[in-house]
Order: C-alpha cells, then sequence, then structure tokens
C-alpha cells in the first residue's frame, strides 16, 4: 500500500470511490445489468469462467462488470472467490462424445456423419461495423433466438481411428490419478493431464500465441481441425452413498481435437496423432490454440526434437497463468523507495569512481 502517500488511508478511499465513479460512468447512461452481460457479452463470460477454472456464468459476469471489462482482473476476482469454496466431490470424466452440440464444424471432411452444423460464429460474417446501433441501440442482425434442437453429433475422428489411421483417444490402462493444479503446485515436467488443466485456464492471449508460433515453423506440425464442437455436456458424479453415476446438471464446453502427421518410427507405423483443447463456455480459439500447444508439448512422446518454445513445458505453461503474470507485473507500480534508494547510491559511487579515474589519467598525461 502507499502509505507513505499524503493522506494515507484517506487517499486510498479517495481512489476507491474515484474507481467506483469510473466504473459507473455516465449517470444520464442506464447502469449496466449482470444479467446483460451474461446474455450479451457470453464470449468474454466464457473466457473468464475458462481463466478462473470456475464455471458460473451469472458470477463471472459479475466479475466483469466489477472489473470494468477488464478480463485479467474479473479472472482474478472469480479465482480468489473460488479458493473460498468447498470441495465436495469429482466429477465422472466428461463424455463429450455424447455433446448435445450448437456448432460443430471439420476442417477434414467433405460429407461426415452428423454433418457440418455451422451454429453462431463470426465465420460467415463481413467484419463490418453496424453503425445502427449507435443510433437506436439495436442493429438490422439482431434477431430473435432460434429455437434449433441440440442433436448428438458422432466424432469426425471415430471412423479413422478404427482403421489405426488416427492414434485411439482412450485412457491407458494404469494411468495415474491426474494431478490437480489448483491443489498442488505444478512440479515439471507434468504429465500430460497436468499441462492439458495449465493451458485450460492460462491466458488466452498467451495460448494463442503460443499456438501461432507452432504455425511459423516453430514446432514440426502440420495440423488439421479434426472436429470442433461446442455444446451442453452432462456432469456426473458417484455420491458416497450410491455405487452409480447420477447426473448433476450440464454446462457448456468447447473441444477441438488437432491432429497432425506422424511419420512413424522402426517400432510405429505411420498415423495421425491428436492434440486437445477443451475450455469452459464458447471459446473456439481458445480450444484450437490450445490443441497445438498440445501437441506441440507431446513431441518427447514421439520421439521429436524439442527446441522450440511451444515445447518446452517451463516456457510454455507457467507464464500462461494470467494472474500470476498480471500480479507480478503490476507489483512494479508498488512503492520500492528502499530498494531504488540503494541502487541510486551504488550508481552515483561507480560514477564518481569513473570520474576519479578519469581524473588521474588526465593528470598523469599532463605530467
Amino acid at each position: 500500500m502507499y502509505i507513505a502517500v499524503k493522506g494515507g488511508e484517506h487517499a486510498i478511499e479517495a481512489s476507491r470511490q474515484l474507481l467506483a465513479a469510473a466504473r459507473r460512468g455516465d449517470a444520464d447512461v442506464p447502469a449496466l445489468e449482470v444479467a446483460q452481460v451474461e446474455q450479451q457479452l457470453g464470449l468474454l463470460v466464457g473466457r473468464v469462467m475458462a481463466e478462473a477454472s470456475l464455471y458460473d456464468p451469472r458470477l463471472a459476469a459479475l466479475a466483469i462488470r466489477q472489473a470494468c471489462g477488464d478480463a485479467i482482473e474479473a479472472a482474478f476476482l472469480l479465482r480468489a472467490y473460488r479458493t473460498t469454496l468447498p470441495r465436495f466431490a469429482y466429477s465422472e470424466p466428461l463424455d463429450t462424445d455424447r455433446m448435445r452440440v450448437d456448432r460443430r464444424v471439420s476442417a477434414i471432411f467433405k460429407d461426415l456423419p452428423g454433418g457440418q452444423l455451422l451454429g453462431p460464429t463470426f465465420d460467415y460474417t463481413q467484419r463490418l461495423l453496424e453503425f445502427g446501433a449507435l443510433a437506436s441501440g439495436t442493429t438490422a442482425s439482431d434477431a430473435a433466438a432460434l429455437d434449433t434442437p441440440r442433436q448428438d453429433v458422432p466424432n469426425a475422428l471415430t471412423q479413422l481411428a478404427r482403421e489405426g489411421l488416427v492414434e485411439p483417444c482412450l485412457p491407458s490402462l494404469g494411468d495415474p490419478e491426474p494431478p490437480d493444479i489448483t491443489r498442488d503446485p505444478p512440479a515439471y515436467p507434468l504429465p500430460r493431464t497436468g499441462w492439458l488443466q495449465m493451458l485450460a485456464r492460462a491466458d488466452e492471449g498467451w495460448v494463442l500465441g503460443m499456438g501461432y508460433s507452432t504455425q511459423r515453423g516453430y514446432a514440426h506440425t502440420h495440423p488439421f481441425a479434426g472436429d470442433l464442437r461446442c455444446g451442453k455436456v452432462a456432469i456426473e458424479l458417484i455420491p458416497d452413498e450410491l455405487d452409480f453415476p447420477i447426473e448433476i446438471g450440464e454446462i457448456e464446453l468447447t473441444e477441438c481435437q488437432m491432429i497432425n502427421q506422424f511419420v512413424g518410427s522402426a517400432e510405429v507405423a505411420p498415423v495421425f496423432t491428436r492434440g486437445q483443447g477443451l475450455v469452459f463456455g464458447r471459446g473456439e480459439r481458445k480450444a484450437i490454440a490450445m490443441s497445438l500447444v498440445d501437441r506441440a508439448l507431446r513431441a518427447a512422446e514421439f520421439g521429436e526434437d524439442s527446441s522450440s518454445p511451444a515445447q518446452q513445458q517451463e516456457f510454455a505453461l507457467p507464464q500462461g497463468n494470467s494472474v500470476e503474470a498480471s500480479g507480478f507485473v503490476q507489483h512494479l507500480k508498488l512503492p520500492h523507495y528502499v530498494t531504488f534508494e540503494s541502487e541510486l547510491q551504488l550508481i552515483r559511487k561507480l560514477r564518481e569512481d569513473v570520474h576519479a579515474r578519469a581524473t588521474q589519467s588526465v593528470d598523469g598525461d599532463l605530467a
């Protein structure tokens, strides 16, 4: 805290009041409601939930409103609240093949089981500002929600996996219990279950940059979007008093399974390998980038060279923690009086020594 600032506690309270006024904005403009954020800024809500690792659209919307739209600050608020919640159970593994999809596309097949479901996306828009919203508050593109029934859609890679052309997506026998990065600090090297957790709640911009780097030659990958889907997935758990799973609700998820070429080895025939991305809400860009980084991090598993940044766990993973990164960067604006004063004195002393040596050198030349 800036305890040395004139006014001390009163100055800090005044700063809080100024923040509240800045958050409210012009009083002649209607105040932003939490429900509006939740319903109309769904992509931002999904991003905050993912980076906070807490699925609650209403609380994410509240955090966004409180943070003035700052996604990192909102994730910080929501993650802080998350630490106060008890953990009473672990769910069963999610079956995304049973997802009730709103949108599902595949870049590798023209015709595939279940078809291409375009759903809500910016992909087919013209990226032109709709100036009509400035005058009326609505635009020509605003429309009533379509009542389209969601459906189960088979995974686009299932048949290729049956033919042995794509590696199977099944848990290995004897797999250890996945680590919980929210309970235990990550210890490198992490298993894949650990790094997928870190990527799922990492800053979207960081993961996007890491994924983009793999496409620009900083990893040996040639990716194809095999199956990209958004929709609702059932959550199941097994209560202590029962010996079978029960459904307790559903959450909205985005999943991307990226496939990459693998030339094989003396022991393994050539096959396509997978990268996996799974995030809360509608977050296609994050899921795609996550799947690219996941596959890059699997380089050692396939005996590939690991020389690129996205292939180094200790570079690609911890720097993606938006809350930690933001805190460490922003702490620089907090008081560092003592540290700076000591370095200032050191610089002055070093400059005095340099000046003294230069003076002695000149005197010696004159003599």
